[in-house]
């Protein structure tokens, strides 16, 4: 039993009381408003990113789910366009929501295992010092909606340790069921899970319990609208993701040195190596004491992060494709500055740990601060046409002279050959004209009719990238193709890419071409 901390005279200092130290309690909370209320001004002021319009597009079909990822991502945009309308605000509302419920469901954990207020503080900060969570959880992606479903599985086994009632089991799984429905990478947890019921002493109790098993059932019944959308289009998720993860790639030096910087710079620079070194230590005391709740927060931090540093040798690895692991590292590391205080660790190390997890989240806060007021206040471009933001940016004048043309030409469809370009142009245009990816149609099986009245027959517009401009399938297609004009799409002065646009004639583009089709098939991209 974890008892109060004291040292070796008796007299060490007390965490403040997390029941009555209102004034602590009010800073905290003005802290997490205002940081609030800054994701929010930046989800409102920056235009969508390619693949935030991407899975819009997604919210506006009545698909069970998609090639790429499960239907989280679109019932989350969906939610927050149902409040806001088709708005920046709308589409990434649910992302500032789950940021919310992340940090509240994190402080909860934290409370439950260390009843200390300086640790359930950390916490609550530990996310906002970090720039995904502190700033770009307002970029909606897959990882968004898969974090807080991730986090309250994890809280919920928490539950199943403090009760001892394996009725928590049942929320376990329908937690995993909606992490699965979110990302398919929610397996990586399940090694966690397994040693969080297998390690401990009472492997014996839960093995024999019906619980564990029926969680697996609900969570597999909840991941049911996966299962039937692959049933009826031949398993296709599954084998897009598959053919990504066994793709063999030469080993790259760069691609490791990108995924650590990544982690850097994404988690932070003084927080990263603060929390993986309580992970660790996390991860010692858990599997040497067999001690439940460590284990499962250490192992669900260690197993993804390694298979991560292993994949990045030959794989550039996706920059959100790592954030639901971060969390629970942040819970391991605000528990172990307790316990350290409570083991008798020496005073030195327990007073190093507190000073360095205060210093991480001032510096962490201070810099995504700072990463806000560059995107939304200033006017410069540091970083050139690799900017993450600015790279994606500017389409609206891509869309302004698409629109011009359609004008001119008297087109009345517009016809893409990337997804990235479709996506921005069907935000752009919003419904006022049918946008079709005549390629990679793998990519929208099950999607509604776009308006194929005003497509058969009628002259087209042509928006590519150049070069997608010249791809090979254009031969096997009737298609007569003028060119019109040559776009720039620009941020801040700097020219991120050029897209040709042509009139487009005596052809109509096939919705659903078979799967050997040069039509059908997707690009798998790193």
């Amino acid at each position: 039993m974890i008892t109060a901390p004291s040292d070796q005279s008796g007299t060490r200092a007390k965490s403040p009381d997390w029941r009555s130290d209102r004034r602590l309690w009010l800073g905290v909370a003005a802290i997490i408003a205002a940081m609030t209320v800054m994701r929010i001004v930046y989800a409102s002021v920056l235009d969508l990113r390619t693949d935030e319009a991407y899975y819009w597009t997604w919210s506006k079909e009545s698909a069970l789910s998609f090639l790429d990822h499960p239907p989280m991502i679109a019932w989350f945009i969906r939610f927050g366009t149902a409040i806001f309308g088709d708005t920046a605000l709308g589409v990434r509302f649910a992302g500032i929501v789950a940021m919310l419920v992340t940090q509240l469901l994190l402080a909860d954990i934290v409370r439950r295992v260390t009843h200390d207020f300086r640790a359930v503080v950390f916490a609550l900060l530990m996310p906002e010092a970090a720039l995904y969570y502190g700033l770009l959880m307002a970029k909606v992606a897959p990882d968004t909606a898969l974090i807080p479903f991730a986090t309250a599985m994890l809280w919920s086994l928490v539950r199943v340790h403090e009760s001892g009632d394996g009725r928590w089991w049942l929320a376990a799984g329908f937690f995993a069921g909606l992490a699965l429905l979110s990302k398919f990478t929610a397996l990586m947890l399940l090694p966690a899970v397994a040693a969080f019921m297998l390690v401990p002493d009472w492997r014996g109790r839960w093995l024999r319990s019906p619980y564990p098993w029926m969680a697996a059932l609900v969570a597999l019944a909840v991941f049911s609208p996966v299962l039937i959308w692959n049933y009826q289009h031949d398993w296709a998720s599954f084998r897009f993701q598959v053919v990504r993860a066994v793709a063999t790639h030469p080993l790259s030096f760069r691609t490791v040195g990108e995924f650590i910087g990544l982690q850097f710079g994404l988690v932070g620079f003084v927080l990263l190596p603060v929390v993986i070194s309580g992970v660790a230590l996390t991860a010692w005391r858990g599997y040497r004491s067999r001690e439940p709740v460590a284990i499962l927060l250490s192992t669900a931090v260690i197993v993804p992060f390694g298979y991560f540093c292993w994949k990045s040798l030959t794989l550039r690895v996706g920059d959100t494709w790592p954030m639901f692991l971060w969390p629970a590292g942040f819970a391991a590391t605000a528990i172990n500055a307790t316990i350290l205080s409570r083991e008798n660790f020496p005073e030195w190390m327990v007073k190093s740990t507190f000073g360095w997890i205060r210093t991480a989240i001032i510096a962490g806060i201070a810099f995504v601060i700072g990463v806000f007021l560059y995107y939304v206040a200033t006017p410069w471009n540091f970083i050139g046409r690799t900017d993450p933001v600015g790279g994606e940016a500017g389409y609206e004048n891509v869309a302004a002279h698409a629109r011009n043309q359609l004008k001119r030409t008297g087109a009345s469809w517009i016809a893409t050959t990337d997804y990235r370009t479709y996506a921005m142009l069907r935000w752009h245009f919003n419904g006022q004209v049918p946008v079709i990816q005549i390629n990679e149609r793998g990519r929208f099986q099950g999607f509604a009719d776009p308006g194929m009245e005003w497509v058969k027959g009628h002259t087209g517009l042509y928006v590519g990238r150049v070069p997608d401009n010249r791809l090979h399938l254009w031969n096997d297609t009737t298609a007569v193709r003028t060119p019109l004009e040559i776009v720039e799409r620009s941020w801040r002065g700097i020219v991120m890419d050029t897209y040709a646009l042509e009139k487009l004639e005596r052809w109509t583009p096939e919705l659903s071409p078979p799967p050997e089709s040069p039509f059908f098939r997707w690009r798998v991209l790193a």
